[in-house]
C-alpha cells in the first residue's frame, strides 16, 4: 500500500517504525506523511484532528520541532491498522458497530444504498 508514498513519505514512515523509535521525527514530515495518507484538519486551538481509515486522533503540536514519543506510538497504531506498516501488516478490518443518527445501526458497508433510505 505504500507504492503512492513519496520517497520521502517512505523514509517517514520508516522512521516511525523504527526499533527503537526514533527520537528524532520532524513534525512537519510526519504532517506531511498523515496528509498523503489521511486527512489532517487544523483546529482553532493548534491542534491537528486526523483521520486514517476509522481511526481518528487528535494530536497536540509539539513544543519543539519533533514529535513526541507518545504521538510515535499513537501514529504506529493508526498506521498499522490502515495497512501502512513497512513490514506489510494487513490492514485491520473495522468491526465496530455504527449508530447512524436515524435510528439504524450496525456495521458499516453491510446495508445497501435502498434500505438505507427506507423508512422502517
Amino acid at each position: 500500500m505504500t507504492a503512492h508514498l513519496s520517497n520521502h513519505h517512505r523514509s517517514t514512515l520508516n522512521k516511525l517504525f523504527a526499533h527503537p523509535p526514533s527520537a528524532n521525527v520532524e513534525w512537519r514530515q510526519v504532517l506531511s506523511l498523515l496528509q498523503a495518507v489521511g486527512t489532517v484538519t487544523e483546529q482553532a486551538n493548534g491542534k491537528s484532528k486526523v483521520t486514517i481509515g476509522p481511526e481518528t486522533e487528535v494530536f497536540d503540536p509539539p513544543r519543539g520541532k519533533d514529535a513526541s514519543l507518545q504521538a510515535v506510538a499513537d501514529l504506529r497504531r493508526m498506521l498499522r491498522q490502515a495497512g501502512l506498516d513497512p513490514a506489510g501488516t494487513p490492514a485491520a478490518t473495522d468491526r465496530r458497530s455504527r449508530d447512524y443518527g436515524d435510528s439504524r445501526r450496525g456495521e458499516p458497508g453491510t446495508e445497501s444504498s435502498s434500505e438505507a433510505h427506507a423508512p422502517r
